[in-house]
């Protein structure tokens, strides 16, 4: 139980050394922390902490919960959303915003706040992030005004609205498919969560900015040109695999083949649509997350070791002794700041293998989520996120980066908790 403990320490510590200090590789142009998560499997694995027949099993598994499986359905639906990108699909409905935003900023926060948040319920955190972020960065430079009021709204209304729907965050898919959660009962179950999240995230947030955002502005915004026919397609796609997604389970097809299918025949399309010039597939395949899958297989290796050794049935023993809402949610929300969320959600897939309830799995969805607020390193959004912000010269320290998270995110997370505590 030690050296599992051990390896999974000083993997997460080096992963995290690493993203913190953006370190990666200059020819291939890749990031180093999956290089680290990867390191620390082979180790479990040669070490026999984490059997390689469990390995394989899980792997090779025809369950659903099949980490093949459940990065094919996120992997999958990214390249629509990224279609959809790279139409200017989002950047015209972000252009539209401001538009309309009348020189306020107060009302252009708003707008943005609530665009940002429908987006990302029907595609995820992650393409919301990567979309919205440099605009934002572009009209605040032609503005004149300071970026930091509406670069933590988009990240705290992605962050908070992607637990509407299953597929709005690849932890929440993880955790649902893992414990037998299908679509619509996920959505009763958190959708007022997510509202309650979402309002308070909203009213703290606006608080905590609202001598900046009572500054004057000038709008300058750019020509944004539309490709109609592959927005158009894009769309309908979308629409179409959210439906079944919504209803595989009753018509006997898995979430991640639906997904696949719609991602491949999206792809198909835009081939068949670029005549003279418009979107290119490259494009798109080139902007998929292709790291997360080295990264998110290690992770399932060392969730495999620490369940095999013991270590996660203690911690199962530890949090069950308690009020579950609230011991599952703030430590998973803790844990994400420790080793990311997405290995978090793993490990914590174990855990709930020991008497895991309703409400057990859903306040680690929660806390998957909330926990991207209160460090960079809680979420690949928040990685992705202040990547961008560097590369455009735009600097959030660690420390402030913290500061503005828990005053919005410890309020947010009891919130959106309690709710949940009371529908359960």
């Amino acid at each position: 139980m030690i050296w599992s403990i051990l390896i999974v320490a000083l993997t997460s510590a080096l992963m995290i050394f690493c993203v913190v200090k953006g370190l990666s590789l200059k020819k291939p142009n890749m990031q180093v922390y999956w290089m680290v998560t990867l390191l620390g499997a082979i180790v479990m694995i040669a070490t026999g902490i984490a059997p390689f027949s469990a390995v394989i099993d899980s792997f090779t598994s025809t369950a659903p919960v099949n980490p093949l499986k459940i990065l094919l359905l996120f992997i999958s639906m990214t390249a629509i959303s990224v279609t959809l990108d790279e139409a200017g699909f989002f950047s015209y409905l972000a252009n539209k915003a401001v538009k309309r935003a009348g020189g306020s900023q107060i009302i252009l926060f708003v707008k943005i706040y609530i665009t940002v948040s429908i987006l990302t319920v029907f595609t995820s955190n992650d393409i919301v992030i990567l979309t919205f972020t440099p605009f934002i960065l572009f009209f605040c430079k032609n503005a004149n005004i300071s970026p930091i009021p509406y670069l933590v709204g988009e990240f705290i209304g992605a962050n908070t609205f992607s637990m509407v729907l299953l597929i709005g965050n690849p932890t929440n898919i993880y955790l649902s498919v893992f414990c037998g959660i299908n679509f619509f009962e996920y959505l009763k179950i958190m959708v007022l969560p997510s509202l309650a999240g979402g309002t308070v995230a909203f009213l703290f947030t606006i608080l905590l900015f609202r001598s900046r955002l009572k500054e004057k502005m000038i709008i300058h915004t750019e020509q944004v040109t539309i490709n109609k026919p592959v927005t158009i397609v894009g769309l309908i796609f979308l629409a179409v695999c959210t439906v079944l997604i919504a209803i595989s389970e009753y018509i006997g097809l898995e979430m991640a083949y639906v997904s696949g299918a719609s991602a491949v025949l999206l792809l198909l399309s835009v081939i068949i649509l670029r005549k003279d010039g418009g979107v290119k597939p490259t494009a798109i395949l080139k902007r998929l997350p292709w790291q997360l899958i080295p990264f998110v297989l290690s992770m399932f290796v060392m969730a495999i070791g620490l369940e095999h050794s013991g270590v996660t049935a203690k911690i199962a023993e530890i949090l069950n002794s308690g009020s579950t809402v609230y011991t599952y949610g703030i430590t998973s929300a803790i844990a994400c700041n420790i080793m990311n969320n997405i290995p978090m959600s793993v490990t914590y897939g174990s855990v709930l293998k020991f008497g895991a309830d309703l409400q057990s799995v859903f306040a680690t969805i929660i806390g998957s989520n909330i926990g991207a607020y209160f460090t960079p390193i809680g979420a690949l959004a928040g990685i992705m996120w202040n990547n961008i912000l560097k590369s455009h010269g735009e600097k959030m320290p660690f420390l402030t980066f913290c500061r503005n998270g828990l005053i919005i995110g410890i309020p947010t997370l009891l919130v959106t908790l309690s709710v949940l505590a009371l529908i359960l």
